[in-house]
């Protein structure tokens, strides 16, 4: 249990890295669309049409990645200020409710996200002329990895294992 456990850890961690480095690619690369699309507009006096729908699909794929990794390192919201007056049972039930409620607001992103994806994906995305659907592929994925991160929180702590010892571990093992 304990190498499936590790092993699964390993792996997740470096699907949460390569998550966090696609979104800070992603971020980059917004910054030079809009970067560009302010040159072009004040300099050039000529606006490119595809730099806000460009840069408008590059933010919902950061965002929702950067939110995924946020997941798995307990940087999501949460009611801390609980946690400092309730005793340790408590807050070990209170944090499985809460990761409970994560993983399926998770697994509700990729669903109803699929539904609208299927429903769009004949429509077309002007400039882009990419399918519409695609505007819902980083809520599939960013959902689908909300869940995943949120489950496996939630095995380490069924598992007695604490989440902070299980990262160090992960990055120990790297």
């Amino acid at each position: 249990m304990a190498s499936v456990l590790t092993l699964t850890r390993r792996t997740l961690g470096v699907l949460s890295t390569g998550a966090l480095w696609l979104a800070g690619f992603g971020m980059l690369a917004m910054t030079v669309t809009v970067g560009w699309q302010v040159f072009a507009r004040y300099i050039l006096n000529d606006t490119p049409s595809w730099a806000e729908p460009l840069t408008l699909q590059l933010m919902g794929w950061f965002i929702l990645l950067g939110a995924a990794v946020g997941v798995r390192e307990s940087f999501h919201l949460g009611l801390d200020f609980l946690q400092q007056v309730l005793p340790a049972a408590l807050n070990r039930v209170l944090e499985a409710v809460n990761l409970l409620l994560i993983l399926g607001f998770g697994v509700a992103m990729v669903w109803y996200s699929v539904e609208l994806a299927v429903g769009t994906w004949t429509a077309t995305i002007p400039v882009l002329d990419l399918p519409g659907g695609f505007d819902f592929i980083p809520l599939i994925i960013g959902g689908a990895l909300i869940a995943l991160f949120a489950a496996e929180r939630l095995f380490e702590q069924m598992a007695g294992v604490e989440h902070e010892a299980a990262v160090e571990g992960v990055q120990e093992l790297a």
